[in-house]
């Protein structure tokens, strides 16, 4: 049996037919088969794989990692506290009469 060579490849300069596979592999995106891959000296690179009849592929790719703080995640998205106006009213809403809810058998434009 024949062993597959087993190349490690950037993204950037993988020749057209690679990426081509990529895109077919990987139809809605890659982001759950990333794999960090740690290298001899500590350093670390994440990647896809890709299987060839001949030869196996890790497809370096970039990877950008949220690393916000708590503090930094409020004050670019806001409070999740439920202090949200848009859920107060609905919840405001819900809890109005039942009667007043529009039935499909009324006509509207009497």
């Amino acid at each position: 049996m024949v062993q597959k060579k087993r190349l490690v490849i950037s993204y950037k300069n993988c020749p057209a037919e690679v990426v081509q596979a990529i895109r077919e592999k990987y139809p809605l995106g890659y982001g759950d088969a990333v794999i960090k891959v740690q290298k001899p000296n500590g350093e670390c690179f994440h990647a896809i794989t890709l299987d060839f009849e001949n030869v196996s592929y890790l497809v370096k790719v970039d990877v950008k990692i949220d690393n916000l703080t708590e503090e930094e995640f409020e004050k670019q998205f806001g409070s999740n506290s439920g202090d949200d106006p848009d859920n107060a009213d609905f919840d405001a809403k819900e809890d109005e009469n039942p009667d007043n809810i529009a039935s499909p058998e009324k006509n509207y434009d009497e």
